[in-house]
């Protein structure tokens, strides 16, 4: 039986108080309505419907490129009108599983539970117990059986104190939608077309309301505002931190660290407060990772050390390096075994070679740094001419004294020496000494 998934996100979030659509804020760095799509497309073969509406084309920007069948709702009259919009593109006698941009953090194995309850006999209903129900549809049973939702606002004083509500998630087959949503009124408190109205539908002709039920609330709740986006941004992070915790890494405070995509860590992992984690990223075994760090879609190898406050981002970091304080490793470098980069050195698209020192205050650019070299503080690989970019090469063991301007394209030899102070624009043998400096003049009595 296909499988078709219906995600709304046409609504406009006004309480976000923000010109960008409320689904596509981000929890844990990532657009909420991705989330939902990342868990629905894991389900094999189901072809994915999102409604959108208000600021439809930034949604759409936002998600070019992906298999999405986008669904105009020009107004806003419920949620069972969203659904409708979609109907026509629904294949026949599919099931069809109806989510929510706005409610992130479902998993899919909810999502499976609910596709297997449907049939021609039988729907499914995402359901939840909260100690505090205001604001939500009430699920109403007899003898525990569903046989309604009932809105906060149409509801009696008896049915307020009922704690099961309903998440608006649930799944249903095609054929059923197509017979009830025709029916939907908006003679209701609010003069919408609710989803939830079905439910009742479906009881009158006897078909059974399957419900199931999340591990935590947090799982299907919904994003309204801002201080409901930090809650559940919050609450996510503290689950990603126990993990991290069962996988054999230390935490210095789980409360301060915040993963933004997926990290991955090895054995006796130490994190220290307020680093974020962006993109891909993998820790092997031992990396230590000091507070106030930004890594983003990077390896870092084996017993490597990263001090207080650096950042590295799209680099591969062999095993046992040594990299900052305030150090900034930018894209396309990689650190060989035992490198060191130091305090307030950036590197950019740069190979450093096994045991390579670059301690400090210097940038190196478009540059192989062979192994065993000693780069001194305030070394800079002049790799930009104002219209290209050029490479520096410099061979084993080679020793760049302080201060030195390396004029790229420019090849400093093995074990070559480059004097302190140095600007160096030609090629440098091996074993040479190099120095290229201006006459020093003095004139006494100079005035500004």
């Amino acid at each position: 039986m296909a499988i078709d998934i219906v995600i709304l996100a046409a609504g406009q979030g006004t309480r976000m108080r923000s010109n960008k659509p409320k689904v596509l804020h981000s929890i844990a760095g990532k657009p909420m309505v991705q989330h939902v799509l990342d868990q629905a497309n894991l389900l094999e073969g189901a072809k994915v419907h999102l409604v959108v509406g208000h600021s439809a084309e930034q949604v759409r920007e936002a998600l070019e490129g992906q298999a999405i069948n986008f669904v105009v709702q020009s107004e806003q009259l419920g949620t069972g009108h969203a659904v409708a919009q979609a109907l026509p593109d629904l294949a026949t006698d599919s099931k069809v599983l109806i989510l929510y941009g706005d409610v992130p953090l479902t998993p899919v194995d909810l999502f499976e539970d609910l596709l297997n309850s449907v049939s021609d006999t039988q729907m499914s209903l995402l359901t939840v117990n909260l100690e505090n129900p205001m604001g939500y549809g009430r699920i109403v049973r007899d003898n525990g059986v569903v046989k309604a939702i009932v809105e906060q606002k149409d509801a009696s004083a008896d049915q307020l104190l009922i704690q099961e509500i309903n998440t608006g998630i649930m799944a249903v087959s095609q054929q059923h939608l197509s017979e009830w949503l025709p029916k939907l009124s908006s003679n209701n408190a609010q003069g919408e077309y609710y989803l939830t109205d079905i439910i009742a539908m479906a009881a009158d002709q006897g078909i059974e309301i399957k419900t199931a039920q999340p591990q935590f609330e947090q799982q299907v709740q919904g994003v309204n505002n801002r201080q409901q986006q930090a809650e559940l941004e919050r609450w996510n992070q503290n689950q990603l931190a126990e993990k991290l915790m069962i996988e054999g890494a230390s935490l210095a405070d789980p409360s301060r660290i915040d993963i933004r995509g997926s990290l991955s860590v090895g054995k006796d992992c130490f994190i220290d407060i307020n680093t974020v984690f962006e993109g891909d990223v993998t820790l092997a075994d031992g990396v230590e990772i000091g507070p106030n760090c930004i890594i983003t879609n990077s390896v870092i190898g084996a017993g490597t050390k990263v001090e207080a406050n650096s950042v590295i981002d799209g680099a591969s970091i062999a095993e046992n390096c040594a990299i900052g304080p305030f150090a900034r490793i930018r894209p396309a470098s990689e650190l060989k075994a035992g490198a060191k980069v130091g305090n307030f050195v950036e590197t950019k698209k740069s190979v450093i070679g096994v045991g390579a020192k670059i301690n400090h205050l210097t940038y190196i650019g478009d540059a192989n740094i062979g192994s065993k070299v000693n780069v001194g503080a305030g070394t800079i690989t002049c790799n930009y001419d104002g219209v290209n970019k050029f490479k520096t090469e410099i061979g084993d063991g080679a020793f760049i004294g302080s201060n030195s301007s390396l004029v790229a394209p420019v090849s400093i030899g093995a074990n070559a020496v480059i004097g302190a102070g140095s600007t160096i624009t030609k090629d440098v043998e091996a074993d040479a000494l190099s120095v290229g400096r201006g006459k020093q003049i003095t004139k006494s009595g100079w005035k500004k």
